[in-house]
């Protein structure tokens, strides 16, 4: 693994190299592991490791950027001869500020004092094949049991990221991650289960199966029944993967663009009361880097407070820019929050560290379904699109494990439904949710959000599986 000593004297190379005004490099990279696994056997391990270092250079306000995996000096000085080539031809950019230096950077602490804790494990970094395949045994020892097929993988990394620019900053930040998804086969029903986190530890691929298993057991030979707005109770992946389309739009670059559903909405309540949402890489339960593209730290931001929007996240120029715009009085503070994407780019930033709020009075799923006359348990939407941009109506199905509930209990799988919601109307309706937990599924970041209960979803159509 490279460390930040070997990337600082790979930046001293680099920098004697150029003749720019200006000169950045970005390192990523690291070991990643996969052992992969269908109809109940392995059948691909691979292992790879790769470092790459992205070489940015300004000239009088214009700048491009290179990379290369090789850092041999001729590849380091090819690197940089391609970015001041690329730099030199573009046409200036007015909203360019300097690089920050590391006072700027580090003196971006905002709401939150507390320091990110280490999310580097020994124990992940030393995963093996061996310890993989052990898993996926278990795991294919299960399903065979209750004569079911098993599929997913098994995946582990150790990985750095890094900033170094010519205003004397030099950020590191290492990781490690585990990660396990489970799809558990019948003949006509399906279960799934999917958990990642920095400490192997942490994951149980046994209870996951088991999970996954109970699931497709108890969805076997499911049930038409007409589509419709129903009482749906979604598993926190199936919440996360359908909120997670709104977090593109909480970026100042997004309002300044017109195509953020916020846009004249800072400030209104949207959402319902129970509602409170923010974004924080210091959370325990998050994972990820505590600066952003420039090497600005992130800071803790409010979005949503009992339903009311608060703000918005901003990269350095976005905020510069959103000061001079006939926004800047109706969108709350304005200043760079370290939610940026490296330079150049055409899309400014995002909050990727979303974390909802649990209740003061959570519910576990078991008591949502206690408590539900009639109603769809969900584990897990895919297919998500947008629909409406502005109402923020998205289409997507329900998969892996779709029950009807009824008269507080669950009476068996159901076909998959089609949905057209908007989220808005959904986080306006949520009647209970569960305490806030790490999840993850396939078509949005990973956060730490809580299972929901919610009223009048509406399911469009029905679908033939």
């Amino acid at each position: 693994m490279q460390t930040k000593e070997q990337a600082g004297d790979i930046f001293d190379r680099v920098r004697k190299l150029s003749s720019a005004d200006e000169t950045e490099v970005l390192f990523s990279g690291g070991k990643f592991a996969l052992t992969r696994f269908a109809n109940n056997t392995i059948h691909q391990n691979v292992e790879d490791q790769n470092h790459v270092l992205s070489v940015r250079t300004v000239f009088d306000g214009r700048t491009a950027r290179a990379s290369t995996n090789r850092f041999d000096e001729e590849n380091l000085r090819r690197v940089v001869v391609a970015s001041e080539a690329l730099a030199k031809v573009q046409l200036p950019d007015p909203d360019l500020l300097p690089m920050p230096d590391s006072r700027e950077a580090n003196g971006n602490a905002g709401m939150s004092n507390r320091a990110t804790a280490s999310r580097h494990f020994a124990e992940t970094a030393a995963v093996t094949p061996q310890l993989r395949a052990e898993a996926v045994r278990q795991i294919v020892d299960l399903a065979e049991k209750h004569k079911l097929t098993a599929a997913g993988i098994y995946s582990s990394s150790e990985s750095v990221e890094g900033n170094f620019n010519s205003r004397g900053l030099a950020r590191w930040h290492t990781q490690t991650l585990a990660e396990v998804s489970i799809s558990i086969l019948g003949n006509d029903s399906s279960g799934w289960q999917k958990a990642n986190s920095p400490n192997v530890a942490n994951l149980n691929p046994v209870r996951m199966a088991e999970i996954a298993a109970r699931k497709a057991i108890d969805s076997a030979h499911p049930a038409e029944i007409s589509p419709g707005k129903y009482t749906v109770i979604l598993e926190p992946s199936a919440a996360l993967d359908i909120v997670g389309f709104m977090f593109w739009d909480y970026s100042g670059m997004a309002i300044l663009d017109q195509r953020s559903f916020l846009t004249g909405r800072i400030g209104s309540k949207l959402f319902g009361d129970n509602i409170t949402i923010w974004d924080d890489v210091t959370h325990p339960l998050q994972t990820g880097c505590p600066f952003d593209g420039e090497g600005m730290t992130r800071k803790c931001v409010p979005l949503v407070k009992n339903g009311i929007v608060k703000r918005v996240v901003y990269a350095r120029a976005t905020a510069a820019r959103m000061k001079r715009s006939e926004y800047k009085d109706k969108v709350g503070p304005i200043e760079a929050t370290g939610h940026g994407f490296p330079l150049p780019n055409e899309i400014g930033e995002m909050p990727v560290n979303i974390v909802f709020a649990t209740p003061e009075n959570p519910q576990t799923v078991g008591e949502m379904i206690a408590s539900t006359e009639r109603g769809i348990l969900v584990t897990r939407l895919w297919y998500i699109r947008e629909v409406d941009p502005y109402e923020k109506i998205v289409t997507g199905m329900t998969r892996d494990g779709t029950f009807l509930v009824e008269n507080g209990r669950v009476r068996g799988g159901v076909r998959n439904f089609r949905f057209n919601e908007s989220l808005i109307q959904m986080l306006s309706n949520v009647e209970a949710m569960s305490v806030a937990a790490r999840a993850c599924g396939e078509e949005s970041l990973d956060m730490v959000v809580p299972a929901m209960k919610v009223r009048d979803f509406n399911f469009t159509e029905v679908t033939k599986f």
